[in-house]
């Protein structure tokens, strides 16, 4: 029910699928929507997918693997063309953080180790970089080095596209404008172009049992489901914006930091964060607010800006290039997106950013639910609305708060000391203190969960203040939740 605005790991928007940072760009309005899956056999459910931007992770690919490999009838509509014959935008990299959660999801479809091997960079923590050029390691998992992975969104999008074109009951449509549908019947209409702008689009109509709309954070599906009543919808922008920047491999052709680890240099109000490529590049992203944007509108005043609060980044991007890509580019705004419900009865629903931006893990909790209820789809689609609206409130708040310890609180020493009581605590006690961030990223708690226990822990430390560690011990063994791991 809400989308995730800013993360480490990704469930995917800026990949969630989730703590660092993800997020929703205003500049997405523009490109269209893509339409993700529609299911149609015979006998067995027929399946229409309506997937997102060129830009933003296929879910609509992964969902089409699991409803095929169910063995439905699966078409699979996409509004551009097909990316793995495009070249990429400006020739920049953009790439995401998959944590465990995005990674079982894979696994449930036999493609956990091509990325993980093949594709996927570990990362061990957050490297943390000083205004004076220090830096500091700030670990993801001390006691059982668990990592997230870096993976470069044009490898995933490809290889899904890739996977899914395997199965012979899945169909590809690229070119596919969804221009209006009947949801509650399943049918839809497409405008189909060649891609060459030379030819009228001629349309094209479709029906199935279950429409899946993967496509984005301002869904065409969503928006026919804001006219049904009953339906609730709410938007916000937060006054932040990020703009994408790069730094290149060095002269010898290595990454011009420690490979390992997602950069942060957090400054209170803003930060930069800088994610490594397979090419040995880096995608960094400067997030700030929208005023302090505009304020730098000079050359003089940009190179000032970095050179007070970002000097150690000046020789790793370049002048030339970091006033060039800055320049050339534009801040793009982070939305967060709230709606419920997700699904109309047995025939449609939303997932991924389209309804709160937990896309993979969107996918095989639908895939559980059909374990459970077999092809019940009203059953199904009812329970999906439920479970993810709660997980969706909850990763929102989480989120949110994420950004807030990235960019300020991981300078300030009580944070530094909480971060110690945790680890202690998790090393002392692993089945009853699990710290936040370990388990929005490294179990399948649900967010939820993991919110309440985050509340608990909170209190707790609170009670460390006030009294001795005795009876401290003491209020954790009596009043500590039990942690569905």
């Amino acid at each position: 029910m809400a989308s995730l605005v800013l993360t480490d790991s990704t469930q995917l928007t800026y990949d969630s699928q989730h703590l660092e940072p993800s997020a929703v760009s205003q500049h997405q309005r523009s490109h269209g929507a893509t339409v993700g899956l529609i299911i149609q056999t015979l006998g067995t459910i027929g399946i229409i997918f309506l997937k997102g931007k060129i830009n933003k992770v296929h879910v609509g690919s992964l969902s089409a693997c699991y409803f095929a490999k169910r063995g439905h009838q699966v078409d699979l509509f996409e509004y551009r063309d097909d990316i793995r014959l495009s070249e990429h935008v400006r020739g920049r990299t953009i790439n995401l953080t998959m944590s465990s959660r995005a990674r079982a999801a894979l696994r449930k479809v036999g493609l956990e180790e091509v990325f993980v091997n093949q594709h996927g960079i570990p990362l061990e923590g957050r490297m943390i970089h000083g205004t004076n050029c220090t830096r500091r390691i700030s670990p993801y998992d001390p006691r059982s080095k668990q990592c997230i992975y870096s993976v470069c969104r044009n490898y995933l999008n490809e290889i899904l596209l890739t996977a899914t074109e395997k199965y012979k009951n899945v169909t590809l449509h690229f070119n596919h404008k969804l221009v209006s549908a009947d949801l509650e019947r399943g049918k839809l209409n497409f405008q189909r172009s060649t891609g060459h702008g030379t030819s009228q689009p001629e349309m094209v109509s479709k029906a199935s049992d279950l429409v899946v709309g993967a496509d984005g954070a301002f869904s065409t599906v969503r928006m026919l489901l804001m006219k049904r009543p009953g339906f609730d919808y709410s938007q916000r922008y937060i006054e932040h914006g990020y703009l994408e920047l790069c730094i290149p491999p060095t002269e010898d052709g290595e990454f011009a930091m420690e490979q390992n680890y997602l950069h942060i240099w957090p400054r209170g109000t803003f930060m930069m964060i800088a994610l490594p490529n397979q090419d040995r590049s880096w995608t960094v992203t400067l997030f700030m607010p929208l005023k302090q944007f505009r304020d730098l509108d000079t050359e003089a005043a940009l190179l000032y800006f970095f050179g007070v609060h970002f000097p150690d980044a000046i020789p790793l991007i370049g002048e030339g290039k970091l006033v060039a890509d800055f320049f050339a580019g534009r801040p793009c705004s982070l939305v967060s997106i709230k709606c419920h419900p997700y699904h109309v009865g047995d025939k449609a629903v939303i997932i991924g950013d389209a309804a709160h931006a937990m896309g993979f893990e969107d996918c095989l909790i639908l895939d559980q639910l059909m374990d459970i209820h077999g092809d019940d789809l009203s059953v199904v689609l009812r329970e999906f609305s439920q479970i993810r609206n709660e997980d969706a409130e909850a990763i929102c708040d989480l989120a949110m708060y994420n950004y807030i310890e990235m960019r300020d609180l991981v300078n300030r020493r009580s944070y530094y000391i909480r971060k110690k009581l945790d680890e202690l605590l998790f090393q002392l006690f692993p089945n009853l203190w699990m710290p936040l961030y370990p388990s929005v990223t490294f179990t399948n708690m649900s967010y939820r969960s993991c919110q309440a226990n985050k509340h608990w822990q909170d209190q707790v430390r609170r009670v460390v203040v006030c009294t001795d560690l005795r009876n401290t011990l003491y209020v954790l063994n009596s009043s500590a939740p039990k942690l569905p791991l």
